[in-house]
């Protein structure tokens, strides 16, 4: 009973206890079936020691549960548990053991996910009692020999990655547990696997090169992995920016320094489009640095040449070039700065993004009509036509029906108003004539000087 594991490195074939360790056995069959393993990175490397792999995301990847058994990934229990034999012991190289933890319902057994060891030396008793035995490499011990001889970080980690790419069973004695479907063909890895990817393991590297190179060229491929995720959620125009080279940093500064210091002190350099002595928030307070903008990028060098250590306000300055590309990222975000908005392309007015957009030229240049498909000379034509007639002809008739309309609005509104005024009126003057008769019925002087003589 054995299992081919193919790497990037080379193929391991593993022999399995299938009679001393019968459930761990059909644990690891069971998974390499399923092609759980595949894309799966090689961990914990300790040189003459042993290696560690099984967990299909690793743990660099915040996603990564730690691995999970073939009954967890079928029944959702992630953990079995089995005890712990002390006949078997970690004497030969090559020898394979399921990573374990202590049980919490029993001391005397210890609890297997999917992780594995591979052990890269001999008399290893340390690991008794701590990795469970289930199997020892048969061939590919050049493949073991490469894994030990590899550059890693301070964790362990190799900094160019080791990963099981395929995992083949050449005789499997169990059968399958309910629920179980072998995939037709290997799955690709997912997104959170390929987002642990530091240096490919199909990447050439110079073989000559020290530890010291290789470092820089993970953290360099580390660092544009980081600025493309950036770039997708929105905090960066784009992965390959650049700080710009016009732009001095300034710091060491006295507290009382103030901006218009650093301009007059620096401005005989050449002209300063800002500067500005970065404070505190809450309190206002000088954070003792500052950033100042060139015109041009010769003034801005010849200011870092001549303004290093410069005692300014009793205290010495230290000059560089800024490294910071928030400046850039707020205009690309909301560009209203009047200075910037006069020039044009690029990502908030800044002509040397411009040169590393992602956007096509023809979309850049109809940016300010929305991307919309039409030919320039419509455009002219339509201008040149409406500049004549005045207006389209649908659009003078919406007119004339429309001042029509108001038209006849205010004629009825003026014959309802007069209508108002004259029942207004006819009601006054009715009002006068029957209060006039009333008063006359009252009086009574006004019989008797009425009465006839």
């Amino acid at each position: 009973m054995s299992v081919l594991l193919e790497t990037s490195l080379g193929d391991i074939v593993i022999d399995l206890f299938v009679d001393k360790a019968p459930r761990l056995c059909e644990n690891f069959l069971k998974l390499c079936k399923l092609k759980y393993y595949n894309f799966s990175p090689v961990h914990s490397v300790q040189k003459n020691f042993s290696f560690q792999t099984g967990d299909p995301l690793g743990p660099d990847s915040k996603e990564s549960d730690g691995g999970s058994s073939v009954w967890g990934l079928l029944q959702g229990q992630k953990t079995f548990t089995v005890p712990t034999d002390p006949k078997m012991k970690h004497v030969e190289r090559g020898t394979v053991s399921m990573v374990t933890v202590p049980s919490s319902l029993d001391e005397d057994h210890r609890d297997i996910g999917s992780q594995f060891i591979i052990t890269l030396g001999e008399n290893l008793d340390y690991l008794d009692g701590k990795a469970a035995i289930f199997g020892l490499v048969v061939e590919g011990f050049d493949t073991l020999e490469k894994v030990n001889e590899a550059f890693i970080d301070v964790e362990g980690r190799p900094l160019k990655d080791i990963r099981i790419r395929h995992t083949s069973i050449l005789d499997d004695p169990y059968d399958d547990p309910p629920g179980l479907r072998e995939p037709s063909q290997s799955p690709l890895p997912s997104k959170a696997q390929l987002a642990t990817v530091m240096i490919a393991d199909d990447e050439e590297l110079d073989e000559n090169a020290d530890e010291a190179a290789v470092e820089k060229l993970r953290r360099e491929r580390e660092a544009r992995a980081q600025a493309l995720t950036l770039e997708v959620v929105g905090d960066l125009p784009f992965a390959e920016v650049k700080p710009p080279e016009n732009v001095l940093f300034v710091c060491k500064l006295n507290p009382i320094t103030q901006d218009e210091d650093l301009n007059l002190i620096f401005s005989r350099f050449g002209k300063i489009l800002s500067c500005e002595v970065i404070r505190d928030v809450k309190t206002g307070d000088s954070l003792h640095y500052a950033f100042i903008e060139f015109e041009n990028q010769k003034d801005c060098e010849q200011a870092y040449s001549k303004m290093e250590g410069v005692l300014i306000d009793d205290h010495r300055i230290h000059v560089d070039f800024s490294q910071s590309v928030s400046r850039l990222l707020n205009l690309w975000r909301t560009p209203g700065d009047s200075r910037h908005a006069r020039q044009t392309g690029g990502f908030g007015g800044i002509s040397s993004l411009e040169k590393r957009s992602q956007y096509r030229e023809s979309e850049r240049s109809n940016r300010s009509k929305y991307g919309m498909v039409f030919d320039r000379n419509d455009l002219r034509k339509g201008r040149r036509s409406r500049s004549r007639s005045g207006s389209p002809p649908g659009e003078r008739r919406y007119r004339e029906d429309r001042d029509r309309e108001s038209f006849r609005r205010d004629r009825r509104d003026v014959g309802y108003g007069r209508d108002r005024r004259e029942r207004r009126d006819s009601r006054d003057r009715s009002n006068v004539a029957d209060v006039q008769d009333r008063r006359d019925r009252r009086d009574p002087r006004r019989e008797r000087y009425d009465r006839p003589r």
